[in-house]
């Protein structure tokens, strides 16, 4: 049974990021109307590939995402370890009682009060993951994935991490299947 990757609709980080480079310093960064618009196209497209469950990212874009697509559909399971490589102010997360005020119909309480990477940080402040830790954490999480035996499953996330896990980017809100 198959397994399907959809990375996270456009981001308020995304816009200025990728209009000029900079990092805008948007903790947490949560999707513009565009990336919720585009979580109702996609909506459209998984109705008839019979999604048992979706496993999302804390992030909150991510969160946004499954929400916008898989509301009332199947249930949604926030997991840590398939969340964005830390590298930058969006990726930063927030506490699961901060997460649980604004979503209250999922469960966060299985969550570290910090789940994100801590470490050296950048010159804005920004705690950077070595990407050894990184490829480490994604590799701990594909062996996870054999052992979902409800699919389909669909798995919200980010563009670092499903480069990391399957080798291809992905543009916002793209639906892709994927076999570990």
């Amino acid at each position: 049974m198959p397994i399907f990757l959809i990375r996270h609709g456009q981001s308020e980080f995304n816009v200025v990021y990728e209009a000029d480079g900079t990092d805008p310093m948007v903790l947490d960064a949560p999707l513009t109307a565009l990336g919720q618009a585009q979580a109702r196209q996609v909506r459209e497209k998984v109705a008839d590939l019979g999604i048992r469950q979706v496993i999302t990212s804390p992030l909150t874009r991510a969160i946004q995402t499954a929400l916008g697509i898989f509301d009332g559909i199947a249930p949604i399971r926030v997991m840590a370890g398939h969340h964005e490589h830390l590298e930058h102010s969006c990726d930063i997360g927030r506490a699961p009682h901060q997460l649980q005020a604004d979503f209250p119909m999922l469960s966060f309480d299985h969550l570290d009060d910090i789940w994100w990477h801590q470490g050296q940080e950048n010159e804005t402040g920004v705690p950077v993951e070595p990407h050894d830790v990184f490829g480490a954490r994604i590799d701990r999480f594909r062996d996870s994935l054999h052992s979902l035996t409800d699919r389909p499953v669909a798995i919200i996330g980010h563009g670092n991490t499903f480069k990391e896990l399957a080798g291809f980017d992905m543009a916002n809100c793209e639906l892709r299947q994927y076999t570990p």
